[in-house]
């Protein structure tokens, strides 16, 4: 069957607007539940990180009520336990796109910190776009959008319409006034088009190739979106 990629965040904090280093990574779910239906498929997954860093999970994304209860928890938890490409994670600035059939971002505020201002991630989904190869990007993954640029400084993505951790959900979250900068409000700015789906509710948008989801709960069905893409 296929490869897939999966970039994940190599930030184990976001730092926040006061200097103050917010405890994060990437979120359980959001790698978890892909990574299963994947697996489930047949194909293969290789995980890259800037630098080829161990990637470090968000602890409170363990927690049973990120989950829908201990069932939901444990469930997570025993997934992550089979990802032993985590431990492994090949350097991001060494990815030879060809060598994949798809390429997928899970989120978790650790993208905010790093991928959000990589120059070999933005360079890599801007390979992967052209490609037309499935992208699928969750959550907090799509800041790395905001490091992809063409020659004319302009943002690849500028016209896309994608769906995105919102405003709303980070202000519910708690973090909306203590962060430097809010997700949405960055992909506007680049002419990417969010589109807002109620909060915490699954919400996928296609635009092409590109496939996105705006929360946790969007990653199950952005993943199947990405299956049906690869036939």
């Amino acid at each position: 069957m296929s490869k897939i990629l999966f970039v994940v965040t190599g930030a184990d904090h976001w730092t926040l607007a006061d200097g103050t280093e917010h405890p994060t990574g990437f979120w359980a779910e959001e790698a978890a539940a892909p990574y299963a239906a994947f697996r489930a498929a047949g194909h293969e997954v290789v995980v890259a990180t800037p630098g080829g860093v161990v990637p470090t999970v968000d602890r409170g994304s363990l927690a049973p009520e990120m989950n829908g209860g201990q069932e939901g928890a444990d469930r997570i938890a025993r997934v992550l336990d089979t990802m032993t490409e985590l431990g492994s994670p090949l350097k991001l600035e060494e990815v030879n796109l060809d060598d994949y059939a798809a390429v997928f971002y899970p989120g978790g505020h650790g993208p905010m910190e790093d991928l959000a201002v990589d120059a070999a991630s933005g360079a890599l989904l801007t390979r992967a776009l052209d490609s037309g190869k499935p992208l699928g990007v969750v959550c907090h993954g799509p800041a790395a959008l905001l490091a992809a640029t063409r020659e004319d400084g302009t943002n690849t993505f500028r016209g896309y319409e994608v769906a995105a951790f919102t405003n709303e959900e980070e202000r519910q979250a708690g973090l909306a006034d203590r962060a430097k900068w809010l997700l949405q409000d960055r992909l506007t700015d680049a002419g990417v088009r969010v589109l807002e789906g109620e909060p915490w509710a699954p919400k996928v948008v296609t635009d092409r190739n590109l496939v996105t989801g705006q929360n946790p709960a969007s990653s199950a069905p952005l993943a199947a979106e990405l299956l049906a893409r690869l036939g």
